[in-house]
């Protein structure tokens, strides 16, 4: 089932009642799963671990908006997340824990545009968050299942349980027993290489470690996949921060080797740098807070501007960059909110997500019509909502131009 959120009540009501899945009456992901549908249908049927097929949705994606799949494991599995979009569409997902940490991210790594990820999870709830990578508009299947059910895509490397069978489409070739090393972990360990020279990076864990691996340079878009000591897959990322990847391992690891391949969808000649660093939770929680995916607590350690309370019209600039600005606006009656994000230059590009005070997404929107402009129209109740505004597709720092309208229902 698929309810778009720029859809009127009426018009989201009526995509309820024709499609099969249920709504996720629950607050997993941190509130996100309130959006949410079961993969399955129903919660019960969503357990990927006990499941005899993979489980798969027909999602909806409009106007920047996301879609929401939940699933639930019983015991600990290895599960295969997929999004292939239909005609030109390029799906991007993220997986996020019940805290609402995104645990991996991909874009292409399905193939073809298609979007994969193959992760070992503990038992637990589970989101699966799909975007349109580029904003437009969207249709996409996504299927989840075991790593035995069939998979939705070709995917970008094979047999990921064993680094043999890792075919790097956009590697140097060789193997882990190759690697490079970056060295004995000691609270962060880096490398620079191009993919060219060095597909394989190795490192070593004397103790159980939460680790952060991540892989940076946008021109040459890099795609890491780390193994342990037996080869044995545990993650991968594509797209995390932009092009650049990241793998967030918040369970501690043991000690021992691991391995990480390193591919380059773009250029594999590019230097890419590699890092290895301690896992941060706070650290992961401000850069979701920085790119506008989770709402900031309201105790003041996130500067949130208060624009006061909107009546009629508000209207605001700010100069703003890639990081999110957060403001505060206060509603005293329900009615239709209507927010415009709208660039001071030719080369911005607004991006806009509206919270609720308990932090649940409300809506998100990237380009409105044939612009590059955003805007939400939301029928909400009296209250404090929270707006993450930011720039996107590499604009730089510029005025945003930001006008607040409110519509009341006429009386009867």
């Amino acid at each position: 089932m698929f309810t778009p959120k720029n859809l009127s009540p009426v018009l989201a009501g009526t995509f309820c009642m024709l499609a099969a899945p249920a709504l996720a009456q629950n607050v997993a992901c941190n509130g996100l799963g309130a959006n949410g549908q079961w993969i399955g249908g129903a919660e019960a049927a969503s357990d990927l671990a006990t499941v005899d097929r993979f489980q798969e949705q027909m999602a909806l994606v409009l106007s920047g908006n996301q879609y929401v799949s939940l699933f639930s494991l019983s015991a600990p599995t290895t599960v295969r997340l997929e999004a292939a979009g239909r005609g030109s569409g390029d799906p991007q997902i993220d997986l996020i824990d019940a805290s609402g940490a995104i645990i991996a991210s991909d874009d292409d790594s399905g193939g073809n545009g298609a979007a994969r990820a193959e992760v070992a999870l503990e038992p637990g709830t589970y989101c699966v968050a799909l975007n349109s990578f580029d904003g437009a508009p969207m249709t996409a299947f996504v299927r989840m299942g075991r790593l035995d059910q069939e998979p939705l895509t070709e995917g970008v490397t094979a047999a990921p349980v064993a680094v043999e069978n890792s075919a790097s489409s956009g590697g140097g070739g060789g193997s882990c027993a190759e690697a490079a090393s970056l060295g004995v972990f000691a609270g962060e360990l880096s490398g620079t290489a191009s993919v060219d020279a060095t597909p394989y990076w190795g490192f070593t864990l004397d103790a159980p470690t939460a680790v952060t691996v991540t892989a940076a340079n946008e021109d040459a878009d890099p795609l890491i996949i780390l193994f342990d000591a037996d080869q044995n897959y545990l993650s991968e990322n594509d797209d995390f921060d932009g092009l650049n990847s990241r793998i967030n391992m918040a369970d501690p690891l043991p000690a021992g080797d691991y391995c990480v391949e390193m591919q380059a969808l773009n250029n594999t000649s590019l230097p890419i740098d590699i890092a290895v660093t301690n896992y941060d939770p706070q650290a992961v929680l401000m850069g979701q807070i920085n790119r506008g995916e989770v709402a900031p607590p309201l105790d003041g350690s996130v500067l949130i501007t208060d624009l006061g309370s909107v009546s009629g019209r508000l209207r605001t600039d700010a100069t703003i960059g890639d990081d999110a600005a957060w403001f505060s606006i206060d509603l005293n009656d329900s009615g239709l909110l209507l927010i415009e994000a709208i660039s001071g230059s030719a080369d911005g590009d607004p991006w806009v997500a509206m919270f609720d005070d308990l932090g649940r997404q409300i809506a998100i929107n990237d380009d409105y019509g044939d612009g590059l402009d955003s805007r939400l129209a939301e029928k909400v109740g009296a209250g404090t909502y929270l707006l993450a505004v930011k720039q996107v597709g590499g604009a730089n720092e510029g005025l945003i131009r930001m006008v607040f309208e409110r519509y009341v229902p006429a009386p009867e």
